[in-house]
C-alpha cells in the first residue's frame, strides 16, 4: 500500500465560546511530532466503536481535562498530506466543566475574528478557518463603544 493513499480519521474540535453567536475559538500549538508548533484544533483518532461526537468528548477529556458539549457538524475536510490522506469531522464545541490545563499542546489561544490569521495553522486546519471565520460574530461595535469614550 503507498503511504499516500493512506486515511487518518480523525475529529476535531472547533471550541467556541458561545455555541450561538460565537465570537472566540480555542487554538493549540503541536507540541510533538512532525508539526510541532503549528496550529490546530484540538481533536483525535476515532476508535474502533465510538462515534465522531463520542471520540471527540474523549480525546479533549484527554488532552485538555474537561467535558465539552459537542454541537453541529461544521464539516469535513478532507486534505492530501504528503504521506496520509486526512478525513477530519470537524464539530462546534463548548467547555461545560473543568479549566482547560494544556497535557499534549505547547500553547493554546483563544482567538477573535481578526486573529484567525495570527498563528501559523497546519493545512488542513487553514481549509477549516476559511469555513468558519463568517459564522464568527465580530467584536468590533464593542470596541467602538469603548473607544468612542476617549474622545
Amino acid at each position: 500500500m503507498d503511504n499516500a493513499s493512506k486515511t487518518i480519521r480523525v475529529v476535531a474540535a472547533v471550541i467556541c465560546d458561545y455555541l450561538e453567536n460565537p465570537t472566540e475559538i480555542f487554538a493549540t500549538a503541536r507540541g510533538h511530532g512532525e508539526f510541532k508548533g503549528q496550529w490546530e484544533f484540538p481533536g483525535g483518532k476515532i476508535e474502533v466503536g465510538e462515534t465522531p461526537q463520542q471520540a471527540l468528548i474523549r480525546e479533549i477529556k484527554e488532552e485538555l481535562s474537561v467535558k465539552i458539549k459537542v454541537g453541529k457538524l461544521i464539516d469535513t475536510i478532507e486534505y492530501d498530506y504528503p504521506t496520509f490522506h486526512l478525513s477530519m469531522d470537524c464539530f462546534w464545541c463548548v467547555v461545560v466543566d473543568g479549566e482547560i490545563i494544556l497535557k499534549e499542546a505547547e500553547d493554546a489561544r483563544w482567538l477573535c475574528k481578526d486573529k484567525l490569521y495570527s498563528v501559523n495553522w497546519l493545512p488542513a486546519d487553514i481549509t477549516l478557518i476559511k469555513k468558519i471565520q463568517n459564522s464568527l460574530l465580530s467584536r468590533e461595535s464593542e470596541i467602538d463603544i469603548v473607544g468612542s469614550r476617549d474622545g
